[in-house]
C-alpha cells in the first residue's frame, strides 16, 4: 500500500495492517471465518471487535485478500478439491501484489478523510464516504468478481453515514463482503449489529505482543513494562506508543498532574501547542488516548486498585494524592467522562486543537484536590 501521511489506521514507522502478512493471537477468529467460507455460510457482513491494536485491521486485509484470491468453494466436486486451510495468500500472489500497491480493482478501504477546507483528517466518517461504495460497487460488477469492503473504524461513522450504510445492508450487493472494523460496537446502530455476524478478537498475552512487536520490527528496549501496562495487550498501541514518544507524552500528563491544583500552565500551553500542530491529528489522538488512560488509572487508584506498576515517574504518588479515597474517585471519572466529551465535540466542529487540550486540563486541575 502507497505511503498515506493522512491515513488514519496507519502508525508513523510501523507497517500498515495491510502489508502485515502474518496474524499473531487471534487464531479462533480465523478458523471461524475459515469455517464459514469452507461450508458455504459465508455471510455478506462482518464485525470485527475487539480492543484496539490487537489486530481487527490485519485481520481484515488478511480476510480480503483470502476472498479475492481464492476461488469459491464447491459442494459438488466430485474429485473432493483440497479446501484452504489457512487464511494467509503468497505476498507473490497477484492479488497479493495489487492490493500492497493500492491497486486492486475489487477491495475498497473506506476511512476518515481530509476535509478539503481544514486539510486536517475529519474526525467522523461521512454519508459521502459510504455513499462513494456505490459507484465502487458499479464499476466492479463488470467483471463478475468478489468484491470486498473494508471500513476502519466503522464506530468513526456519522448518523447519516450509520443510516446509509444500514440500506446497503439491508440489500447487499451480490458477491460482496463488507468487513467492519469496530473497536466499541456499542456505537454501532443495533440494526448494523444485527446484520454482522462476528469476529471477537482478544487482548494479546504478553509472549505474543513480544512476537507480534517483533515481527514489526519494534525494540521496546527498557520501556517493556510502562509499555505493556499502558496498552493492555495492545501490541498496536504499544507500537504506537513506542514510536510516537507515547511515553513522554505520558510522563507530561502525569507532571502535569502532579502539578494541580496549581496548574504549570507553560507546561500544558507546550503540551496543547505540540499536539495542536499542522499535520499532528495522530499525535492529538494519541494525547487525548492516554489522557484518558491516565484518569482511568487514577480513578482505580481512588477505588483501591493502584497501578501495580508506575508507568511515568512518581506516577503511584501523585494518584495516591489526588484520588485518596472513593469520592475523590468517582470525581475523577464523573470528570473524565465530561472533558473528554467535550473535546470529542469540539474537536467534531474544527475547534481549535490547542484551546480544547488547554480547556480538558483546565477541567482537570478544577477537580484536583487542594494540597
Amino acid at each position: 500500500m502507497a505511503d498515506d501521511a493522512q491515513d488514519p489506521t496507519r502508525i508513523p514507522g510501523a507497517p500498515h495492517p495491510s502489508e502485515t502478512l502474518d496474524l499473531i493471537g487471534q487464531d479462533a477468529a480465523q478458523r471461524a471465518f475459515l469455517g464459514a467460507f469452507n461450508t458455504g455460510r459465508l455471510h455478506h457482513a462482518w464485525l470485527i471487535t475487539g480492543p484496539r491494536g490487537v489486530g481487527k485491521a490485519t485481520l481484515a486485509w488478511r480476510i480480503a485478500r483470502f476472498l479475492l484470491a481464492t476461488p469459491d468453494p464447491d459442494p459438488d466436486d466430485m474429485f473432493g478439491a483440497p479446501v484452504p486451510d489457512t487464511l494467509a495468500i503468497s505476498p507473490d500472489h497477484p492479488i497479493a501484489r495489487r492490493i500492497a500497491a493500492g491497486a486492486e480493482p475489487g477491495l475498497k478501504a473506506v476511512r476518515r478523510t481530509e476535509n478539503e477546507k481544514t486539510k486536517r483528517l475529519r474526525d467522523q466518517i461521512t454519508v459521502d464516504d459510504i455513499r462513494a461504495l456505490g459507484s465502487f460497487f458499479q464499476l466492479s460488477a463488470t467483471d463478475g468478481g468478489r468484491r470486498v469492503v473494508i471500513i476502519d473504524a466503522a464506530d468513526d461513522m456519522n448518523v447519516n453515514a450509520a443510516n446509509a450504510l444500514l440500506k446497503m445492508l439491508e440489500e447487499p450487493p451480490a458477491r460482496t463482503t463488507l468487513l467492519l472494523v469496530c473497536h466499541q460496537p456499542s456505537r454501532l446502530l443495533p440494526t448494523i449489529r444485527s446484520r454482522c455476524r462476528t469476529l471477537r478478537l482478544t487482548p494479546l498475552s504478553s509472549q505474543d505482543m513480544a512476537a507480534a512487536m517483533a515481527q514489526a520490527g519494534v525494540d521496546p528496549g527498557p520501556n517493556g513494562a510502562a509499555l505493556a501496562e499502558l496498552s493492555a495487550g495492545s501490541v498496536g498501541e504499544a507500537m504506537r506508543l513506542s514510536l510516537m514518544d507515547g511515553l513522554k507524552i505520558y510522563n507530561e500528563i502525569i507532571e502535569l498532574l502532579s502539578s494541580m491544583p496549581n496548574m504549570d500552565r507553560a507546561r500544558a500551553l507546550s503540551l496543547a501547542e505540540a499536539a495542536a500542530q499542522r499535520g499532528a491529528e495522530q499525535k492529538l489522538d494519541l494525547l487525548y488516548t492516554l489522557i484518558d488512560v491516565a484518569l482511568a488509572r487514577l480513578a482505580r487508584t481512588g477505588a483501591g486498585h493502584p497501578p501495580q506498576v508506575d508507568a511515568a515517574p512518581n506516577e503511584g504518588a501523585t494518584f495516591a494524592r489526588l484520588a485518596a479515597d472513593p469520592a475523590q474517585a468517582r470525581a475523577w471519572a464523573d470528570t473524565a467522562q465530561t472533558a473528554l466529551a467535550r473535546a470529542q465535540h469540539g474537536r467534531a466542529v474544527n475547534l481549535d486543537p490547542a484551546a480544547l487540550v488547554l480547556d480538558t486540563l483546565f477541567k482537570l486541575s478544577q477537580t484536583a484536590p487542594a494540597r
